[in-house]
């Protein structure tokens, strides 16, 4: 299934050679002439001519072959992509690579080279993609005026609005606080009932400051919709995550935030300083009652099923029925509903803690919970707020050494508020603007190949036995496919009675709560409705695919599909490298339970076991930058995607006519099909080393691009890499 290799050279250059070399007429005496004809006094006209006839026609014969064979050659070899699609890949990939480093020892530099200290590809993807919502958001021929859409548009302009903003700034929050009853650190407050003021805060504010609340299909079929309650999410990192010293720092640098935002507010500081020192042992509290997610699944703890009543018996404290009622309104719950909680020893001893302070101080508890919504709310607030938290956010990235996060433009940050709160409609207007039919169709014509070669490669995968070949593959044969977006986008309405419950000013902040509100509300509605096959978990605009368990269902949203990766226009090798590898990893998620010990006892164990060995072992090998690591055992299974992935969208790429009929390359870089599948499945990769998140499940950027190269043979014969080369190893691993 290998196609043969391209030397990457222009077709003018072949079709010179081609003349050139091309067979000339010999000048010879014809055995005609050599004849002796008897001595006539007239004259023969016609035996010259004849000469003649005949030479012209052998040229031309001549010369009609050489055309005809300039013609196969240019017809059936690869030719330059000249569209302005291409000559801005072309671009692309010129800026972002350094060709001066050679291919078989750092492929990685070759392609991404000049991408050190900018945005992974992924994350410049996202961002293009946020501009060209900027641009919808910002085009007066987009809006239809005295429709639902139009509200849309009012609170992207209110959210640029920062002069109204700054004008207003605490006030509105202010106003909050007194709806709640106000707090400790100021003159005047009100103590209100514990659970009237956390009902108020789930349901009016969208904020849980000790567990979390949400709807959510059922783990377990048939995925009906359920309230489900969790861990809460907490500003600082956990505990028991860093070193002793290091989390002191943490701490001091937290109180310090908590004591700007009530000093912002107006309060009196010595009260602020007591009430943030206070809050920051509260939550140091329940830290201690957390329990990782991978101690939990170790435990077979992940979640459990019981009623409301069930609940309020284990955890008193809280009004669980009032609470939910309130807050999944119009559910209509009654003791005897069934909630999926997935820690409930946190949930005893938070509610017992609760009940302590409860006794011994209750007005601090209203005081922590509202110290807790200012901090959810800052954003929404002045440029002192947003400072407060951007200089809590940059110490904690550096006291736990993670790279500083990018500073967003203020259009970014109204973008991603507008996308949050009206998604039905971006979601419309983006698939208008960025993914048109033509799109789609390729797209999915790309991934039929993706899949027709993932079967054909599950016939010889080593270590399966025949029936679970046959499993596997009528598995990726059932697979549902989401592509571009939701159904309901692609249908694009502009109710005029959409968004109807949403009230906009007068201050941006109360724009914002009434957003809040109107979300939650149509998302309790939705879940109400006729449970779709999948609830798309990202954005269309988004730029992750992913595959879910549950549903058995593949998503590419539309804002993956776009150049650099993706584009109609795009020669072969650039789609199938880049989008085809993508498809090809989501594909393989289907299998990951396969590579888990004991999850596939009919499988030959041990052969699976020596490939995921040499896989790992394989990875180690490779040299990494100084002060770079990974861990092996935690990326094993995202390495087996990835190397898988190359695999089979080479694969399904090679699946075509002799002679690269019908390809095309990038013009002026001096790259064969083949090697330009390698170099944009490479480009997809790009990413500053230094951007890797500790929680990562993928290897650092240059592994996904060494390992996956190292392992496939192709690579090291198109690029002509010498044996014993960093990408040419004596030993491969044979997993897929």
């Amino acid at each position: 299934t290998e196609g043969g290799d391209q030397s990457g050279e222009e077709p003018g250059r072949g079709e010179s050679r081609a003349w050139r070399s091309g067979p000339f007429l010999r000048q010879e005496q014809s055995p005609v002439s050599q004849v002796e004809w008897p001595q006539e006094p007239r004259i023969m006209p016609g035996f010259p001519i004849r000469r003649v006839l005949v030479a012209g026609l052998l040229f031309s014969l001549l010369l009609g072959s050489s055309v005809l064979f300039v013609y196969i050659f240019r017809s059936c070899g690869p030719r330059p992509c000249r569209t302005q699609e291409c000559w801005d890949l072309q671009a692309h990939y010129l800026a972002s690579g350094n060709t001066s480093v050679a291919p078989c020892t750092d492929f990685f530099s070759f392609a991404c080279g000049e991408s050190k200290g900018t945005l992974s590809s992924f994350q410049a993807l996202a961002e293009e993609n946020k501009r060209r919502l900027q641009k919808i958001l910002e085009e007066p021929g987009s809006r239809h005026l005295g429709s639902g859409e139009d509200k849309v548009f009012q609170f992207y302009s209110s959210c640029l609005d920062t002069d109204a903003i700054e004008a207003a700034g605490a006030a509105p929050l202010r106003q909050v606080i007194e709806a709640l009853g106000g707090w400790r650190i100021s003159g005047n407050w009100t103590s209100l009932d514990f659970n009237r003021t956390l009902s108020l805060l789930m349901s009016q504010y969208g904020y849980f400051p000790f567990f979390r609340a949400y709807l959510r299909p059922h783990p377990s079929l048939p995925h009906k919709p359920v309230i489900q309650i969790d861990q809460p999410e907490f500003d600082l990192p956990l505990k028991q995550e860093q070193e002793q010293k290091i989390y002191a720092q943490i701490v001091r640098e937290y109180l310090a935030y908590l004591n700007r935002l009530g000093t912002l507010l107006g309060g009196d500081p010595a009260k602020v300083q007591e009430l943030a020192f206070l809050s920051i042992s509260m939550t140091s509290q329940l830290f201690q009652f957390l329990r990782p997610l991978e101690q939990r699944r170790a435990q077979g703890e992940l979640f459990k099923l019981v009623t409301i009543d069930q609940l309020q018996e284990m955890a008193p404290a809280i009004d669980w029925l009032s609470c939910l009622q309130a807050t999944f309104t119009p559910m209509s719950l009654s003791p005897s509903q069934h909630l999926v909680v997935h820690d409930l020893e946190y949930l005893k001893n938070m509610s017992q803690l609760v009940e302590e302070k409860l006794l011994k101080d209750r007005d601090f508890l209203q005081s922590h919970m509202i110290l807790g919504l200012v901090g959810t709310l800052s954003p929404a607030l002045d440029s002192k707020f947003q400072e407060a938290r951007r200089l809590l956010i940059q110490k904690l990235r550096e006291l736990t050494q993670r790279p500083p996060m990018p500073i967003s433009p203020r259009w970014m940050k109204c973008v991603e508020e507008t996308g949050a709160f009206f998604e039905p409609t971006l979601a419309g207007l983006f698939i208008h603007e960025a993914f048109s039919p033509e799109t789609q169709r390729a797209a999915m014509e790309l991934l039929t190949d993706i899949k027709d070669a993932l079967i054909t490669r599950l016939r010889s995968v080593p270590w399966m036995d025949e029936k679970t070949r046959k499993r596997a593959q009528d598995r990726v044969t059932q697979l549902q496919v989401k592509m571009g977006a939701p159904e309901w986008a692609l249908k694009l309405s502009l109710d005029r009675q959409a968004y109807s419950d949403i009230q906009l000013g007068p201050s941006y902040l109360q724009s914002f709560l009434s957003c809040v509100r109107s979300l939650r509300a149509r998302t309790v509605q939705s879940f109400l409705k006729s449970l779709p096959q999948h609830r798309w978990q990202v954005s269309t605009w988004g730029v992750n695919a992913y595959y879910s368990i549950s549903d058995h269902v593949v998503v590419f949203p539309a804002g993956l599909l776009q150049p650099p990766f993706f584009h109609p226009g795009y020669p072969r090798a650039v789609n199938f490298g880049a989008a085809g590898s993508i498809m090809a990893h989501e594909l393989l998620h289907i299998f990951y339970q396969l590579l888990l010990p004991g999850g596939c006892p009919a499988c030959d164990t041990h052969v699976l076991q020596e490939a995921l060995l040499c896989l790992r072992r394989h990875y180690e090998s490779i040299p990494l930058p100084s002060g770079l690591s990974f861990n092996g055992s935690w990326t094993l299974l995202e390495n087996a995607a990835d190397i898988g992935g190359l695999a089979i969208a080479l694969q399904a790429y090679n699946k075509r006519p002799l002679w690269n009929h019908g390809e095309a390359i990038l013009p002026n870089l001096d790259l064969s099909p083949q090697q330009l599948f390698f170099r944009s499945y490479a480009q997809v990769m790009c990413r500053d080393p230094g951007t890797l998140e500790p929680q990562d499940p993928h290897s650092p950027p240059m592994l996904r691009v060494h390992g996956p190269f190292s392992n496939a043979r192709d690579f090291a014969r198109h690029f002509h890499c010498p044996r014993g080369a960093l990408l040419n190893p004596s030993s491969r691993c044979r997993l897929w």
